[in-house]
């Protein structure tokens, strides 16, 4: 309440200036002074018990709220907060579904080593499909957010010779179907008006390297004698660095590796994928690859893990660019083809070039 209505005289409620008494003079005698002099206001007996009441009222409510913990007793006295008990510490959660998450990686892997360990070609066949849908997921994430239209047909059937070729003729013949489908996506899309062409051929074209070239290294991998025990050390390193930067990064995570790409990322998760990474290598070396040995093991989980991570950084910022989070809805718990790809592609010539500087080309 303000000043005023604690009962502050106002001007005109006891009378204005001139309805004050006379100053004595001539033309009044002290019995006239008595007359003139102004009789105080005085409120109508209803109007005092309404105030009378409304004041009871008042203190009644400002008592009471005093007395819940929530009102003051007094007009000057600040009202107190009410203690509250603070919230219980929330467990860390996934961002991702894991049940879901890992009944779709054992589903995959299972497909992966069945192929790769029973005909060759049906793994090759397993590469050029995963290639395929990974190009249509790219082509149409970025006609959606950016309006780019990559051309999909020659990249798909580019991709797909691209993945035979390096099987077949190893990387002269991965550098020869690239430039054939960079070619073929050229002029693919001089069939639509030439508005935007140097754009979507340039996307066409790191489309092509980005996904199929860099997955021909995976079929040039199996084209070795031992392949399918190189092409399972490549898979195992990938996918434990990942594992180790995951969990050392979600139970001890606390610094950002890079919070404007990938904000859950932390230098504790990569010094995980790191060590996880490097203990499988020696193991891989050591028992998986003839004539490796565990310090070549080191080395190469030290490589993987850091190729791995600039690799899922590089898509995340791909991501970020087109404003979604992840490039498909094809594998649930994981996302799409391209984000379980992500950080094999980059990978996959780490891994092709050190096993050929370790122990030789087949």
């Amino acid at each position: 309440m303000n000043d005023s209505s604690w009962g502050a005289p106002q001007a005109g409620y006891w009378g204005a200036p001139e309805m004050q008494a006379a100053p004595a003079g001539p033309a009044y005698d002290v019995h006239d002074a008595q007359h003139t002099r102004p009789m105080p206001i005085v409120p109508d007996v209803t109007d005092a018990g309404r105030d009378a009441d409304d004041r009871d009222a008042r203190d009644e409510r400002d008592g009471g709220a005093a007395r819940r913990g929530g009102g003051p007793l007094f007009r000057d006295e600040k009202p107190q907060e009410p203690m509250s008990t603070p919230p219980p510490p929330q467990k860390k959660r996934a961002g991702r579904d894991l049940r879901a998450a890992i009944g779709v990686g054992v589903g995959l892997g299972a497909v992966i080593v069945a192929s790769l360990f029973i005909v060759k070609a049906v793994f090759i066949g397993v590469i050029a499909i995963a290639v395929v849908v990974g190009l249509w997921e790219l082509t149409s994430r970025l006609e959606e957010r950016k309006g780019i239209k990559a051309p999909l047909v020659p990249l798909a059937v580019g991709g797909a010779a691209m993945i035979v070729a390096g099987y077949v003729r190893g990387a002269e013949g991965a550098w020869v179907a690239m430039a054939l489908t960079a070619l073929a996506v050229l002029v693919w899309r001089m069939t639509e008006p030439p508005e935007g062409y140097l754009r979507d051929v340039t996307a066409g074209v790191f489309a092509a390297f980005y996904v199929p070239f860099l997955a021909t290294f995976v079929a040039m991998l199996l084209s070795a004698d031992d392949g399918p025990q190189r092409v399972l050390t490549f898979l195992l390193l990938t996918v434990v660095s990942d594992t180790g930067a995951y969990a050392v990064g979600w139970r001890f995570g606390k610094h950002k590796l890079a919070p404007r790409i990938s904000p859950g990322k932390t230098r504790e998760g990569l010094f995980g994928a790191v060590a996880f990474a490097m203990v499988a290598g020696a193991l891989c070396m050591e028992f998986l690859i003839d004539g490796g040995s565990w310090w070549q093991g080191l080395l190469l989980g030290l490589a993987v893990a850091a190729s791995a991570t600039l690799g899922d950084l590089g898509e995340s910022m791909i991501k970020r660019d087109l404003g979604i989070k992840d490039m498909g809805t094809l594998l649930p718990g994981h996302g799409g083809i391209m984000d379980r790809l992500d950080s094999l592609l980059p990978t996959a010539p780490v891994v092709w070039l050190l096993l050929v500087l370790f122990v030789g080309s087949s």
